[in-house]
């Protein structure tokens, strides 16, 4: 646990860590000195010729030149009061700065993995679960702040703990070895047995909390299909499966982290309780050992707090151990580095003994082709047989394959694929539209230049439509539930266009759109697009009967169509 906390620590965090283990020894200190002064005071104020007979007390008075025992005892009093208001503030000041430094954990591990996952290879993105994503991004970065929380607070409430224990171990070692002999033995047993449970509904926790964000995930992507099928019920009695387990382990946890409480402050005060009796009973002892309780009864009142503070963020961070798993897991994850060397493209794209395969079997295998720069050219072929994942491959998105793909005279590597990305503008055919207004949508995240988005939008003829609403305002709704399927269309080809590309890739753009909507979109992207190379995967002959070249994917091969047998 140690290595994977210093894993996704940064050395800035490392520092702050040290820093706050100084400041709870500084606070530990404070506490002790807090609680050794009570008893003094209460005996000066009982009886003030200990100002004069006590030696310490004595030489205070002498050199602070006292004349009166009652103003010396007024005097600490006030001393005590200023004390205890500082106690009060620098606790305060460093709760603060541990919740500050745990929620900026929380971002810091957050921002990590998000760009972890915006950086992992596509392909490698492709064999993992959204919701698992989602779930570690949101709840696991939040339970990590609250791992962190009650390390720091565990350390600090050690020390605390430990200077009170010394205090103790001077004030009376005997009594103080019989304290440690039953709470000792009491922390032992609750270690073996509650902190074992809490563990384990920890991981109960997040595997219940997985299937639940699995469950709402795929009910949502699937509601239409849910609908049809009146599978309303099921799913949602599958999702309160899962809450309750959920709900269930974080029950048991909260119940089991109040047993330490419990236990020791009955068996804690009983103690005392008990030794005052049995000093009770010994008759004129009792004056001399009122004063020994009532400095272990000061003590145990906040050595008691503390132990048990110990004992529950040692449970939370047993609680939460699967968290720092979970994170450690993708925290350093390998990323896909790729580079903006300039490549120019003013010739052809060469394609050359390429083969590629997600898993065992291959996709492709050994298959050429050239790409003339302005031509037209078609990829056709049975679903599964591979022309999506040669588009892909051209676009860049997947690199590990074997064989040569250059540009013009230039081998396309990681060394240049964001400059190669930048020529390209990819049309899907579900486009995603996210909750915001048109010109978001066509930007997509790149610098915003309104004249570039009006004239995208007025080339794929879609800007007439919207400036009868709020213009490049109008807002879209959720992936675009306020325009039609052409409509959306026609704004995820403005987003390629936005770019100003000089290669299109249609995959299978227009295949959920009715003939005449299609027509009308491939007549525009051929007039766009007459100096542009367009690589267009489609089914229907009419998409691609313009085009200059046609390649039939099958069975891992690449093979043209000529007109004569089209």
């Amino acid at each position: 646990m140690l290595r994977k906390i210093k894993a996704l620590t940064t050395p800035k965090q490392k520092k702050t860590i040290l820093s706050l283990i100084f400041l709870s020894v500084l606070i530990s200190a404070v506490e002790t000195v807090g609680i050794s002064a009570i008893l003094p005071f209460i005996s000066l104020a009982n009886d003030f010729t200990l100002v004069t007979t006590n030696e310490y007390y004595k030489y205070v008075y002498d050199l602070l030149n006292f004349n009166s025992p009652k103003l010396f005892v007024l005097t600490f009093g006030y001393i005590l009061i200023g004390f205890y208001i500082s106690r009060g503030f620098i606790n305060l000041c460093y709760f603060y700065l541990i919740h500050k430094f745990s929620q900026g954990m929380y971002l810091s591990l957050a921002t990590k993995l998000f760009s972890n996952y915006v950086n992992i290879k596509y392909q490698d993105m492709a064999t993992r679960n959204s919701s698992d994503l989602s779930k570690k991004l949101i709840t696991e970065t939040e339970y990590s702040a609250k791992f962190f929380y009650s390390l720091l607070l565990l350390i600090s409430e050690l020390f605390v703990s430990t200077f009170l224990y010394i205090t103790l171990l001077i004030v009376n070692y005997k009594v103080t070895l019989a304290l440690t002999f039953f709470l000792g033995g009491m922390i032992i047993f609750l270690l073996k047995t509650i902190s074992v449970l809490i563990k384990k509904e920890g991981h109960n926790r997040n595997y219940f909390q997985e299937k639940y964000y699995r469950a709402i995930s795929e009910t949502l992507s699937n509601l239409k299909f849910i609908k049809l099928l009146s599978s309303e019920n099921a799913v949602i009695a599958n999702l309160q499966k899962f809450g309750e387990g959920c709900t269930r382990a974080m029950v048991l946890n909260s119940t089991y982290n109040t047993v330490p409480r419990l236990s020791l402050e009955s068996i804690g005060f009983s103690i005392l309780i008990g030794a005052l009796i049995f000093a009770l009973t010994q008759g004129d002892e009792i004056v001399s050992t009122i004063p020994v309780i009532t400095l272990f009864a000061l003590a145990m009142y906040r050595l008691l707090p503390s132990v048990n503070r110990i004992l529950s963020c040692y449970n939370n961070t047993l609680y939460l151990s699967k968290t720092i798993d979970l994170i450690y897991e993708d925290y350093n994850m390998d990323i896909h580095k790729l580079g903006e060397d300039q490549l120019d493209f003013t010739k052809q794209i060469s394609v050359e003994n390429l083969s590629f395969k997600y898993t065992d079997s291959y996709v492709l295998k050994n298959i050429s082709l050239t790409i003339k720069k302005g031509e037209k050219i078609a990829l056709i072929g049975e679903s599964g047989s591979g022309k999506s994942t040669l588009a892909d491959i051209l676009i860049g998105m997947y690199t590990s394959y074997s064989g040569t793909i250059k540009i013009d005279d230039t081998v396309l590597t990681e060394n240049n694929m964001l400059s190669w990305r930048k020529k390209i503008g990819y049309i899907p055919q579900s486009i995603y539209l996210f909750d915001s207004t048109v010109a978001d949508n066509v930007t997509f995240g790149r610098p915003y230049e309104e004249s570039k988005v009006v004239k995208s939008l007025q080339q794929a003829h879609i800007y007439d439509h919207i400036s009868q609403k709020e213009g490049i305002e109008t807002h879209v709704g959720e992936n675009g539930t306020q325009l039609s399927g052409g409509q959306k269309q026609r704004v995820g080809i403005a987003r390629a266009l936005y770019g100003g590309p000089d290669i299109y890739v249609l995959d299978e753009a227009t295949a959920a759109l009715d003939q005449e909507t299609e027509q009308q979109i491939m007549d525009q992207l051929f007039e766009i697009g007459k100096n542009k190379t367009l690589i267009i995967i489609a089914h229907r002959l009419s998409t691609i009967e313009r085009c200059d070249k046609i390649f039939e994917v099958k069975n891992q091969k690449i093979t043209i169509k000529t007109k004569s047998t089209r």
